[in-house]
């Protein structure tokens, strides 16, 4: 990749990392329920569906899933059942559960194994079940593969590029989910922002119900 090209993807990358998206809600979410450091860490689930994904694009699945209409189906109606899941789920909580907070405090900042890996199962299963995603690399990334190499080749090196890029731009979702637990807000309008955030999904999920195939 030349440097011209480079000056190219990166905004462009960056601008596509920080559109709103399923997995953004969800980084904007967890800052606010488990905190800025355990929503990072929980990063690595994204992530490594991300990687699976380039890699996937580079071999060629993304061409499949984007020509087949029976895939195309069954993967967003995955995603759509888990994004109800996760929406009625907070929609339901009595509250938004703060209470991590005062964990890390009394215990010098460190993380609850469990629950952060939980929070990166989470990211990893709306990736891999948005195929909107997939379909996205499919779209975006040959955008700048040039044909005096590999196409597969400059797909991965794209990925690897672009994956960083993405991690910056989760990280100010987890920042801006965080900053609501620092607001000391009563338990009504902790509720009330459960109905928020679990609205929000639960439209995310509308959304990709919604999507059709481009052809």
């Amino acid at each position: 990749m030349t440097w011209d090209q480079l000056l190219l993807f990166l905004p462009a990358a960056a601008l596509v990392a920080a559109s709103p998206g399923a997995n953004n809600l969800l980084s904007l979410v967890n800052g606010a329920r488990a905190g800025l450091r355990a929503t990072v860490f929980s990063l690595l689930g994204r992530l490594t569906a991300f990687a699976i994904l380039i890699a996937a694009v580079a071999m060629g699945l993304g061409a499949v899933l984007a020509a087949s209409e029976l895939a195309f189906v069954i993967v967003k109606w995955l995603g759509v059942a888990y994004l109800t899941y996760l929406g009625l789920k907070l929609w339901t909580s009595r509250q938004l559960d703060l209470g991590e907070t005062e964990v890390e405090a009394s215990q010098g900042g460190i993380r609850t194994p469990g629950r952060t890996w939980n929070l990166a199962r989470k990211e990893f299963l709306v990736a891999m079940t948005n195929p909107k995603a997939i379909l996205l690399f499919t779209a975006f990334l040959p955008q700048f593969v040039v044909p005096e190499a590999p196409a597969s080749t400059q797909l991965l090196w794209l990925g690897a590029l672009y994956i960083p890029v993405e991690f910056c731009a989760a990280c100010l979702y987890a920042t801006a989910g965080s900053s609501v637990r620092r607001l000391r807000l009563t338990a009504a309008r902790l509720r009330l922002l459960n109905r928020v955030a679990g609205g929000m999904m639960l439209a995310a999920a509308a959304l990709l119900a919604s999507s059709r195939r481009t052809a």
